[in-house]
């Protein structure tokens, strides 16, 4: 069985600053979304507690990110009220959530709602990593059917406890 960091890590290509808690698979058991803890390791405020690893996911909103996708879902916000009310109460409860975990006294604390924010869109995987991993995010929700569904034939990543590398297997289901 592949140890969920260490998959975490190879899909992120890079070590993790922090353990991260598994709170959505894909259909392959692989971490879809982790969830971070307010503070890193070395003691940095980190306001986004959901983050994407699933490369299949990252590539994507990669692709929508890159024609414009942040600017239309910000004008979207802008030309509906109630998507706009929707997604600031999301933020408020994303900070709640996160707030929770860090404990009083400590400063600097990480702040904002969906990556940092308090209104707006700023990163289309941090809204989806939301979404994803339960929370009702009318973003992340809106970007869900471009993304999903999350279907590769092998596992993006392969080895065992001791070894995890990516799986030169892997491809972008079509």
């Amino acid at each position: 069985m592949i140890d969920d960091q260490a998959a975490a890590a190879v899909q992120l290509d890079r070590p993790l600053r922090a353990a991260g808690e598994v709170v959505a698979r894909c259909h392959l058991m692989l971490p879809v979304v982790i969830k971070v803890p307010p503070l890193l390791d070395d003691g940095t405020p980190f306001p986004t507690l959901y983050w994407l690893t699933c490369p299949l996911a990252v590539r994507r909103i990669g692709r929508l990110e890159s024609v414009g996708g942040v600017k239309q879902m910000e004008r979207l916000l802008e030309s509906n009220e109630e998507l706009a009310v929707a997604m600031e109460r999301r933020h408020a409860c994303y900070e709640e959530e996160r707030d929770r975990l860090v404990p009083s006294g400590v400063r600097p604390r990480p702040s904002g709602g969906v990556a940092g924010l308090t209104r707006g869109v700023k990163c289309l995987h941090a809204h989806y990593a939301d979404h994803a991993a339960g929370g009702d995010n009318p973003v992340g929700g809106l970007v869900a059917p471009w993304v999903e569904p999350l279907d590769c034939a092998v596992p993006c990543v392969a080895g065992d406890e001791l070894d995890v590398q990516r799986n030169a297997a892997w491809r972008e289901p079509k």
